[in-house]
This record gives C-alpha cells, sequence and structure tokens, in this order.
C-alpha cells in the first residue's frame, strides 16, 4: 500500500456483499483496485490527504441516488411496503463520502402511556469551508420486538432521517408507491 492511502474493504457482509469498488463505479469517481485472486477482499485506494472537501462536494455526492443493491423493503402491520437503507450501510456511505462527520443523540422521550419512544439524533458535516448539522427524529413502539430494542429502532430511524435531510437516500421518500 502505498503511503498517503487508506485501504477500504468490503460494504457488508455475506455471499453476494456489496464492495466500495462497485459502489464507486456507480456513485463516485474513486479509484478503485481489485485483488487477483476472488477469495482476497477487493480494495479501493483513497487519497488520505485532502480527504476533507467543501461542503458542496460531500452534498452533491450524498445527493446522489443509492443504488437498489443496498435498498432493503419491509412490510408494515398494515401490508404496506417501506423501502429503507440500514443504517449501518448508511453510516459507511458517510464515512466514504463525508468522513469528518459525526453524530449524536440528542434526546430520549416515553410517551406519557409509555407505549413508545422518541429520539432525537443530529448528524454533522464537517467541510473545508464550514460545518452543516439536520437533526430529525424516529418513534417505535415498545411493543415491536421485531428487532433490537425500540430505543435502537427509534435510533436508526432518526439517523436515516437526519441523513436524508442531507439527500441521502432522499429519493426514497418521494417515490411512487404504485
Amino acid at each position: 500500500m502505498a503511503s498517503g492511502f487508506v485501504k477500504l474493504g468490503k460494504l457488508s457482509r455475506g455471499g453476494g456483499a456489496f464492495r466500495f469498488g462497485q459502489w464507486n463505479r456507480q456513485y463516485s469517481k474513486l479509484s478503485y483496485r481489485a485483488a487477483s485472486e476472488s477469495e482476497k477482499m477487493e480494495e479501493e485506494e483513497v487519497p488520505t490527504s485532502g480527504i476533507s472537501r467543501p461542503l458542496s462536494e460531500i452534498l452533491k455526492e450524498l445527493n446522489k441516488k443509492v443504488p437498489d443493491s443496498l435498498v432493503r423493503t419491509r412490510l408494515e402491520k398494515d401490508g404496506f411496503p417501506i423501502r429503507y437503507i440500514p443504517w449501518h450501510l448508511v453510516n459507511r456511505i458517510l464515512n466514504l463520502h463525508a468522513p469528518e462527520w459525526s453524530g449524536e443523540v440528542r434526546n430520549i422521550t416515553y410517551s406519557a402511556d409509555a407505549k413508545s419512544v422518541s429520539v432525537v439524533y443530529r448528524v454533522t458535516l464537517y467541510g473545508t469551508d464550514a460545518e452543516i448539522f439536520r437533526e430529525s427524529t424516529g418513534t417505535a413502539s415498545v411493543d415491536d420486538t421485531s428487532y433490537g430494542d425500540p430505543v435502537q429502532k427509534a435510533e436508526a430511524m432518526a439517523f436515516r432521517r437526519a441523513c436524508a435531510r442531507f439527500g441521502l437516500g432522499l429519493h426514497l421518500y418521494h417515490e411512487d408507491s404504485s
């Protein structure tokens, strides 16, 4: 590995994993280098010097349509399909395009009847010219035990929504449900 470069590995695990190299061929113009053997992890070299960029460039990248291979669908209790990007993939996308971002839980509130919990999450992007933050909320039912605990679900929802306010995955909120 050349000095001044960081190697990035797989974006997700499992068979058919989506790798940074594949992501970048579709999503950005970073260089791509695959290992010669199929068993080796695909790698990409990203310059570490000057990794910070102006906010306009970061936001331009985040506003691009996310590849369908990263989008998941779940059915609500009423049978309505919801398309979303899992929080861990949103995290990886931010790490790739805005490596100097930060996130924090600002508030956790249980409803008066103790049937739901709401989380306020803030994401801050740091560019060479400025910093900007967006906040959003997520709410989960305390009775819903489909995965994780209610606070985790509400936090993941709030995180994804805060990132959508920067444009990341925003197209999913505007798709026709037909």
